[in-house]
């Protein structure tokens, strides 16, 4: 902001000579009051406006859906087809793990099934000509009792050796590791070649099209913080500023800051947001429309607050009523003392003595 700009209109002395002959006099004007001149920066006008208020919030971006894929089958990485930043589709195979061992142990099952399913043939073709028997009188009906009892077992046999192939193919499938849903690699923890277990991470996926500012409240404040209010914020590190809406708060207060955490949605259609991005802003728990001035208009040193008016080219201190305050903006509303459309003077020169004449230079 430039200096206050501020002249001296000295006062002119007039010195008369007199008449030929005569005695010399002397006349001197009255001196002209100083008067001070200020930049455009160096005043406000008072202006209706509306101001909201609420507690002051801090914290940082993150996704609003993040899932770590994990390997579901142990094995070595054969295949690793993306790393940190890139896209991935829903479904995509991002990873694939050996599955040799699951081949042998799929031809096992499959032999297990031919052998079931023969055997149940042949309890079957058993079964039926024990029936013939039996009704000719050949067999004792106990015979046909047996019969059936080896039939019932061939399919349990042929049952539970078609259970054994599909769990052998779902971890054939799972060698097979797919991205949950579509978003960017923010991790890679794997590598290709590495030896996994069931449970190793091996990438980190975030969903960017919507984010999440976690931030935290004072306990004192967090009355004022509802569902559904708006926090007005902004990103380091982001051009402009940014509003979400208060979607839950914390059950539970931090045990040494004893503050309270918030998560506040962030629709990030573009793109541009980056998780762990630091945030800071504020609550608009309330709101109110009044006659606002800068808050380095006011003069709070004393025992009622003042501001300095320009008024017929003349400073003048006020006492002013002041409303609510909002400190991102740095504004503060007047409730008694000035009207709309009064000039005020701002910053350091709002000290300037009452009765001084100024002029605001253009």
């Amino acid at each position: 902001m430039r200096a206050v700009v501020a002249s001296l209109i000295v006062a002119a002395t007039i010195a008369a000579a007199a008449c030929s002959g005569g005695p010399e006099t002397t006349a001197s004007a009255t001196p002209a009051p100083t008067v001070l001149k200020l930049a455009q920066e160096n005043v406000a006008t008072a202006a209706t406006a509306e101001l909201s208020s609420g507690p002051q919030v801090s914290g940082q971006l993150t996704p609003a859906r993040e899932a770590t894929v994990r390997a579901q089958v142990g094995g070595s990485i054969v295949a690793l087809t993306v790393d940190r930043g890139q896209p991935v589709k829903r479904g995509a195979v991002i990873a694939k793990i050996a599955s040799r061992d699951l081949d042998a142990a799929m031809a096992a099952a499959e032999a297990q099934i031919r052998s079931a399913d023969t055997a149940l043939n042949v309890a079957r073709t058993e079964l039926q000509r024990t029936e013939v028997l039996v009704k000719g009188g050949a067999l004792a009906t106990r015979e046909l009792d047996q019969a059936r009892n080896a039939v019932s077992n061939a399919e349990a046999q042929a049952a539970a050796a078609k259970a054994r192939q599909n769990t052998i193919w779902q971890q054939i499938d799972d060698t097979s590791v797919r991205a949950p849903f579509g978003g960017l690699v923010s991790e890679r923890p794997a590598n290709l070649g590495d030896v996994v277990s069931p449970g190793t991470a091996i990438v980190t996926i975030i969903d960017p099209s919507s984010m999440r500012l976690e931030a935290l409240v004072p306990s004192d404040a967090i009355q004022q913080v509802v569902p559904g209010a708006q926090v007005h914020f902004t990103i380091r590190g982001a051009a402009g500023d940014f509003t979400g809406i208060v979607d839950r708060l914390s059950a539970t207060a931090d045990p040494v800051t004893r503050q309270v955490s918030i998560f506040v949605t962030l629709p990030n259609v573009d793109g541009k947001l980056i998780a762990g991005l630091f945030a800071e802003g504020r609550v608009a728990a309330s709101k109110h429309t009044g006659v606002v001035v800068p808050q380095s208009a006011v003069d709070e040193t004393g025992p009622v607050p003042t501001v300095t008016r320009v008024k017929n080219g003349k400073a003048e201190r006020v006492p002013v009523e002041l409303g609510l305050r909002q400190a991102d903006t740095e504004r503060v509303e007047i409730t008694g003392g000035l009207d709309a459309g009064d000039v005020v003077i701002r910053g350091s020169a709002k000290a300037v003595a009452p009765g001084t004449p100024v002029e605001v230079v253009k």
